[in-house]
């Protein structure tokens, strides 16, 4: 069976996987000559040098699960379905628009029209259905996250119906993401670990896995033409190195840079240090299996009373606030929770009373090199009660992870980086083990929503539930830095660590 931009609906999967078997055989040739007019290898001149610390070791983002690729790539080569602006809030990108039904079952989008792909093919909604079938087939990271999707349909070329078994609230937010990203479904057998077919406002001009990424300016694009020529990405994975290149005019910019080299270059002559929020969020979590001393309420709320969160918030140089729960500010949900545990060691001190001298003794406080400054300041808190004392073990990255697993730790220092992240404390096999009926089921009523502003109310109750109880004490949230000249102009500086949208670049 060929596939056809002429066909009107793929209504049943059945059809719409045995379209995808016989796509797999399509060979479009020529291909790589039209997708860009320059080839690996390019000499072009950069308009803007930015430096980075980490280069995907692929330009295929199915593939390749970092935060590099999608980073650099998502809004400037590819387009998504849905995007967000800078406070992470839905807009429209390749759908200008779309509708929810009154159960929550069925999504209509509707795509712009006109639209073109780097090589020259017409992006229309065959593409839109074709590229989530191919999320399914391939098993890309995340791709729960599209929900039990029941049957996608294309009636017309500028129309996409995605039909769901039961609600998900969180499908378009799927969909600004790898997930909604929109390929040519002519170009099958294109490699996209090394070519890119998108319809963003550049191509890839050339690609050195852990060095450098170029990005050249498509003429062709259906909106405002990028501002820039050519954008260039630098690898540099030393922080000394990324600040003498930026101080001696090597690289226009720098993002995200890490608090202290953002500290380093703040009022050095020509640059310009910026700051954004970011959805990162930085908590010592527990271990609530039954084996762990933190299984206990009341031995939980006593960490978070002794704890002092603010302060850790407000001495550390990339907090953006004390958090209080697992819901960041640019999240939907997100509520003020940090009265619920203020600091108050004589709160602490009676809670731990309570408790027998055999059974209060040591505590095993557990992280990564990356974390020893925050963990000996959390430790000294601690220690500031006659018990328990706190073993802290400073591990390497590969035996972190395996005691993290073993479940061989009652605290540790950890992130979470992602938009409604917080249900893992409603998964008792989460590395948490946190294991509370009715917090399962706030969760789950969460996400029967059949609309936004049930969504976020239900969460919002969720996220209250779970920090009340104490399921870990969320410390702060982070920001993100970016270091640029001062000639640099039309950059983002929010979430830049999950997206980097560079239309709008330009030195003058």
């Amino acid at each position: 069976m060929q596939h056809s931009k002429r066909d009107n609906t793929w209504s049943k999967w059945g059809i719409f996987l045995g379209v995808a078997v016989a796509l797999g055989a399509l060979v479009v040739v020529g291909w790589t000559f039209m997708q860009n007019r320059f080839q690996p290898g390019s000499s072009l001149d950069a308009d803007v040098t930015i430096g980075i610390d980490d280069m995907p070791q692929s330009l295929d983002i199915r593939s390749d699960s970092s935060a590099a690729a999608e980073r650099l790539l998502v809004d400037n080569v590819y387009e998504t379905l849905v995007t967000v602006d800078q406070d992470n809030k839905l807009q429209p990108g390749l759908a200008t628009s779309w509708k929810t039904s009154d159960d929550g079952l069925t999504v209509t989008l509707t795509l712009q029209s006109g639209v073109t792909f780097s090589n020259g093919h017409t992006l229309d909604a065959s593409d839109a259905v074709w590229s989530l079938q191919q999320n399914l087939t391939n098993k890309v990271a995340d791709v729960d996250e599209l929900g039990d999707l029941a049957s996608v349909a294309n009636p017309n070329a500028t129309t996409v119906v995605i039909t769901l078994a039961k609600p998900n609230p969180t499908l378009l937010r799927a969909l600004s993401g790898r997930l909604g990203i929109v390929y040519d479904s002519e170009s099958s057998s294109a490699d996209y670990q090394r070519k890119a077919i998108g319809s963003g406002p550049f191509t890839v001009a050339d690609f050195q896995p852990g060095h450098s990424l170029k990005l050249a300016r498509s003429d062709t694009y259906h909106g405002t033409k990028a501002a820039s020529n050519v954008v260039e990405f630098m690898q540099y994975s030393d922080a000394d190195a990324l600040s003498k290149a930026l101080t001696d005019g090597s690289l226009d910019m720098a993002a995200p840079v890490s608090a202290s080299t953002a500290t380093g270059l703040n009022g050095k002559d020509g640059l310009t240090v910026k700051e954004g929020a970011t959805t990162d969020k930085v908590l010592l979590a527990y271990n609530n299996g039954t084996d762990s001393l933190l299984s206990d309420e009341q031995a939980r709320k006593a960490f978070r009373y002794q704890i002092d969160a603010a302060g850790i918030a407000s001495a550390q140089p990339d907090a953006a606030g004390a958090l209080g729960g697992p819901i960041s500010l640019l999240e939907p949900g997100y509520e003020d929770l940090t009265g619920l545990y203020p600091h108050d060691e004589n709160q602490a001190g009676q809670m731990f009373s309570y408790f027998g001298a055999q059974y209060l003794t040591t505590v095993n406080l557990v992280v990564p090199e990356e974390y020893r400054s925050l963990a000996e300041t959390i430790k000294q808190q601690i220690e500031r009660q006659p018990r328990p004392t706190v073993n802290l073990e400073v591990l390497s990255d590969e035996d972190y992870a395996k005691r993290i697993k073993d479940g061989k730790w009652e605290l540790t220092v950890m992130s979470m980086d992602g938009t409604d992240d917080a249900g893992i404390f409603a998964d008792p096999d989460s590395m948490f083990h946190y294991d509370h009926t009715e917090a399962q089921q706030a969760y789950a009523d969460a996400r029967a929503a059949t609309n936004d502003a049930d969504y976020e109310a239900r969460m919002k109750a969720y996220a209250r539930l779970i920090s009340e109880d104490a399921a870990s004490d969320w410390l702060y949230t982070r920001k993100c830095f970016t270091v640029a000249s001062t000639k640099v102009s039309g950059y983002p500086t929010s979430m830049i660590n999950r997206r980097m949208p560079l239309a709008g670049l330009t030195v003058k």
